[in-house]
């Protein structure tokens, strides 16, 4: 499994914001989203080849309980099945960040973060070539994102970067074709900088409290930037 970096932090996003974990980013994806804020793990994948033994050796030097499987897309990455039973069968909460593509496959799965991407992630043909058009096929599968959804604990996080956005957002859940608790819906600003997502704050608060959805702040930026390894 191709292993872009294996870090203890806190969770910077979702329902466990500020719990120490260990975070597994698998590098590689089978989406190019154009604000992605780690292309080292999927628009230039780079890292280590790695056994699935060698990453639970790592992981156990960490302390925390709670593990998250990231990436790039980790339901890519070859052995994810067995990293996330074994993590799981060792005590481990598992979390597993993903786009939600791609079925979850029976895979061990504690809490599924999904993050479904808008039209905002499509990146121009000029600067992806075939990946824009390849992106935009398949960033939405709500057939995927309902079997998560109806197997798993999860939570629905949408990056936003206006107000174009909460009308699309809105069309996503209805064609998922079941009830999702607004609570569940998770509504993060896009940015990279900290002054950029203090900017979307304000408006974006405002909508969640007018729809009953959750406000998902992106703490690691406030924390560290954007940074590798936190």
């Amino acid at each position: 499994m191709l292993v872009s970096e294996i870090f203890h932090s806190i969770q910077g996003e979702g329902e466990f914001t500020g719990v120490p974990s260990v975070f597994v980013r698998t590098s590689g994806c089978n989406l190019r989203c154009r604000w992605c804020d780690t292309p080292y793990a999927s628009w230039e994948p780079e890292g280590e080849d790695l056994e699935v033994g060698e990453i639970l050796r790592r992981v156990d030097r960490c302390p925390s309980r709670y593990c998250v499987l990231t990436g790039g897309e980790p339901m890519v990455a070859r052995g994810i099945h067995e990293l996330a039973g074994s993590l799981q069968a060792g005590g481990r909460h598992v979390t597993i960040e993903t786009a939600g593509t791609l079925a979850p496959g029976g895979i061990a799965c504690d809490l599924a973060s999904l993050s479904p991407k808008l039209r905002n992630s499509t990146p121009d043909a000029a600067t992806a070539g075939a990946w824009a058009a390849r992106h935009e096929r398949d960033r939405w599968r709500p057939k995927a994102v309902r079997e998560w959804i109806e197997r798993y604990p999860y939570q629905l996080k949408f990056v936003v970067q206006g107000p174009d956005d909460i009308g699309e957002i809105e069309g996503m859940i209805g064609a998922l074709g079941i009830p999702v608790p607004a609570h569940k819906i998770l509504l993060m600003p896009e940015g990279r900088e900290a002054a950029v997502l203090r900017a979307r704050k304000a408006w974006l608060v405002e909508e969640c409290k007018a729809r009953g959805h959750r406000f998902c702040d992106r703490l690691q930026i406030e924390l560290f930037g954007n940074t590798r390894g936190t």
